[in-house]
């Protein structure tokens, strides 16, 4: 985590860093997650309970919640704890203007430049402005943006340069520190700059990068980003199969010719995904071999024939360390990021030097 914080400030030098850690610090536990990256400026999620519960932890910089917002009765919170809100609908700023603030708030105006999830249109936007600018209790007001598509600095449909020239026309003469760029941004920030792409922004908000994946297209490694979580078990069982033998509920997979199966001690109630298909990659002992069968409850199946030396008890490495999440989220139909959320809490945690293995 410190090693991934550290190559998105490299890559970012001139702006504060948020590391986002919704999603219990994307599936490696919120406390791990602020320990790992306690060298941010601040860290941003959505659930205002553990924005809480990041100052019990003792967390004393900055805290932005990236959805803002749900219930006034949240305001209050925001004063007394000292968090940043994003505002990113009218509704959001009716609140803010019928509750009295007895301590000043910062708030994030999100700019809706394409992605068409949250935030105001960029016609929209100055109206918005000045109306929080009028409430007392606003003290700051950062102008952001999210970036739909920042794997793919060309993207046919949207690239991130037409976000950013509706970003720049939405809040051109606005006063405030602008937030625009997530993972990709970051890992982009050179070829946009070259490109004069005109990416300046005072912060920037990195999650995926920072748990060693990336948003899409090229290998986390290639940007010198490391794993930060290591999904590992081991063979429990040994099965030799003869060819149309098959394997596993529905009996999906048959056995072209004699081969060797093992048991891996995982399933989908310990957050491996029950729709990896055969032939998504796994290491036995550190040797590479792949998937068959249908993923069950609490175990799988691997072909062991490139393993001639396995047996119960050999080691099994199921995405992390060796084996890049991404390649297993592509494989299995999905993203690192699910992979990553989806980890079950039966898994059993192993501490390390930094946090979790």
């Amino acid at each position: 985590m410190q090693h991934n914080l550290a190559r998105a400030r490299s890559c970012a030098p001139s702006a504060r860093i948020w590391a986002v850690v919704k999603a219990n610090a994307y599936g490696h536990g919120l406390e791990r997650g602020m320990h790992g990256f306690a060298q941010a400026d601040g860290l941003a999620l959505i659930e205002t309970e553990n924005a809480l519960r990041l100052r019990e932890l003792g967390w004393v910089k900055p805290i932005l919640l990236l959805e803002g917002i749900f219930d006034a009765s949240d305001i209050p919170l925001l004063a007394e704890h000292n968090i940043s809100s994003t505002v990113h609908c009218i509704e959001q700023v009716k609140m803010l203007e019928y509750t009295s603030l007895y301590r000043p708030i910062d708030v994030h105006l999100k700019m809706n430049t394409g992605m068409n999830r949250l935030g105001f249109r960029p016609d929209e936007f100055r109206a918005a402005y000045a109306r929080l600018r009028a409430i007392r209790g606003i003290r700051s007001i950062t102008l952001m943006t999210h970036f739909a598509n920042s794997d793919e600095l060309e993207h046919p449909r949207l690239s991130i340069a037409e976000q950013v020239r509706r970003f720049r026309d939405g809040a051109d003469g606005l006063a405030g520190e602008r937030s625009l760029s997530n993972s990709g941004g970051v890992l982009h920030q050179a070829a946009l700059l070259g490109a004069g792409g005109e990416l300046h922004s005072d912060w920037v908000r990195p999650g995926i990068m920072l748990y060693g994946g990336t948003p899409g297209g090229r290998p986390a490694s290639d940007f010198g980003l490391l794993p930060t979580m290591t999904l590992k078990s081991e063979i429990i069982g040994i099965q030799q199969l003869e060819a149309g033998d098959s394997v596993g509920y529905g009996s999906r997979f048959q056995a072209p010719g004699p081969m060797t199966v093992g048991v891996v001690a995982c399933g989908y109630a310990d957050g491996y995904p029950r729709h990896a298909e055969h032939g998504t990659p796994v290491l036995v002992d550190g040797i590479r071999t792949t998937l068959v069968g249908r993923v069950s409850m609490d175990m799988m199946t691997v072909d062991l024939t490139p393993v001639a030396n396995a047996r119960v008890g050999s080691k099994v490495t199921l995405w992390g360390d060796g084996l890049p999440i991404d390649e297993v989220a592509q494989a299995a139909g999905t993203i690192g990021y699910e992979l990553m959320c989806a980890l079950a809490p039966r898994v059993r945690v192993a501490e390390g030097r930094l946090g979790t293995d």
